[in-house]
């Protein structure tokens, strides 16, 4: 049996949380592939460095990039009670410090990659280091070696048939039962970083585990599994003990965060289960997505999406808005690389709802140019899978709808 276990940074955010994951790798059944995120919150460390660097804001940069160093600093300290216990720590520490005073580039999403990817790398490197003096036998494996993508920095694409090749032949087993490996990091042909998009160390296991065909690949969370709300405003979730793929790619295309939207396809087109399950208590069963029909549990699903902007487009010449308009608009966005999480149209209007982000200035004067645009901003985008009417009554009470989309199995619905 082959498997492999994906840890996100709430599992590895202090040494409390290596030492767990490390009993739960240890009771684990072996062979075994570790993919494990950055630790804590680095990721948005991560980015806020990067902003700091691009800008050349030489101060705040210093100082971003010394709270993460003395962040990480002090688990190492933790773990082998002093800072020279981690090597692969000390070494990756000086390889930033090297990054950090080259000449930045004109292409933020470039540079994005090459900074935000420490994180992932102080992460493994402390762990495997750590396993290494507990007597834990495995390997580090820098996995922008083998998972060769292109060069669409931020959110690159895999190249299947390079990485399954190279996956094959590096994940070997010859000497150690554990590998351990970053998630969210892929390499070009050129050997530069590339990053699989926002939380794309789940989809990191997915390609791992389908190239290597694993029996099964679990992701270890700080919630009991998957659940029909985020605990974080909702006091009332629900577990979900079983999920279809289908059921599972659906919630995550309307944004569900327990999995990355790339994740289940490798997965599904092997039959390969993927179980959600708890960090805090390892041995509760938490949720499987495999080969079922459906939600196991009768409940509505609800998903959140905050600080979105609801667009709407209207030609300045009174002209519908048929197929060559709606390419226009499509191309307009994919050129800024922005995902509608809603959209709409009719006669005369076209309507989307996307994420708040640094892009939608260019976004605005590009569509401008050829259309009125009128927008909100800093609405929430509620989508309900396994609607009822009072599952809809609860959630819409006391705010206002400005915007609805309601079909057989999903009722979305924007909300100021």
């Amino acid at each position: 049996m082959l498997a492999v276990y994906k840890f996100g940074g709430a599992s590895v955010k202090d040494a409390e949380g290596v030492r767990n994951i490390t009993k739960i790798v240890e009771e684990a059944v072996k062979p075994l592939v570790v993919v494990i995120s950055a630790m804590g919150k680095m990721t948005n460390a991560f980015e806020e460095l990067t902003g700091f660097y691009f800008n050349k804001e030489k101060d705040l940069c210093q100082q971003k990039k010394q709270e993460i160093l003395n962040y990480h600093k002090s688990i190492v300290e933790n773990l082998f009670g002093d800072a020279s216990g981690s090597p692969g720590f000390n070494y990756m520490s000086e390889l930033l410090e090297q990054r950090l005073n080259q000449e930045p580039s004109r292409n933020f999403d470039f540079e994005y990659d090459q900074i935000v990817s420490f994180g992932e790398m102080f992460s493994t490197k402390i762990v495997a280091d750590y396993w290494t003096s507990s007597d834990i036998g495995n390997m580090w494996v820098d996995v922008r070696t083998v998972i060769k993508t292109d060069d669409l920095y931020r959110d690159s694409n895999v190249n299947w048939e390079l990485t399954s090749e190279l996956v094959t032949k590096t994940f070997s087993f010859n000497k150690e039962n554990i590998y351990i490996t970053q998630g969210f990091l892929g390499g070009t042909l050129s050997n530069l970083t590339t990053t699989l998009g926002r939380e794309g160390s789940d989809y990191s296991a997915a390609i791992i585990g389908y190239v290597m065909k694993a029996d099964a690949v679990t992701i270890w969370k700080d919630v009991p599994g998957i659940l029909n709300a985020d605990p974080r405003w909702s006091t009332n979730a629900v577990k979900i003990n079983e999920l279809s793929y289908n059921e599972a790619i659906e919630l995550s295309f309307y944004g569900a965060q327990v999995i990355h939207p790339k994740t289940l396809k490798p997965l599904q087109n092997l039959d390969i289960p993927l179980h959600v399950k708890s960090f805090i208590k390892p041995e509760n069963n938490g949720t499987v997505i495999w080969d079922r029909s459906g939600i196991s549990e009768n409940v509505p699903v609800y998903i959140l999406k905050r600080n979105q902007v609801l667009l709407t487009v209207s030609p300045h010449d009174f002209s519908f808005i048929m197929e060559d308009r709606l390419i226009d608009i499509f191309t307009i966005f994919s050129r800024y690389r922005i995902k509608m999480n809603l959209m709409q149209n009719s006669a005369l209007n076209f309507t989307a709802c996307f994420d708040d982000n640094r892009q939608l200035d260019v976004l605005l004067e590009d569509l401008q140019k050829t259309f009125v645009v009128r927008y909100n901003k800093g609405v929430d985008l509620l989508t309900i899978r396994q609607y009822t009417d009072e599952a809809i009554k609860k959630m819409t009470s006391n705010r206002e709808v400005i915007d609805s989309q309601i079909t057989r199995k999903v009722a979305r619905f924007v909300l100021r």
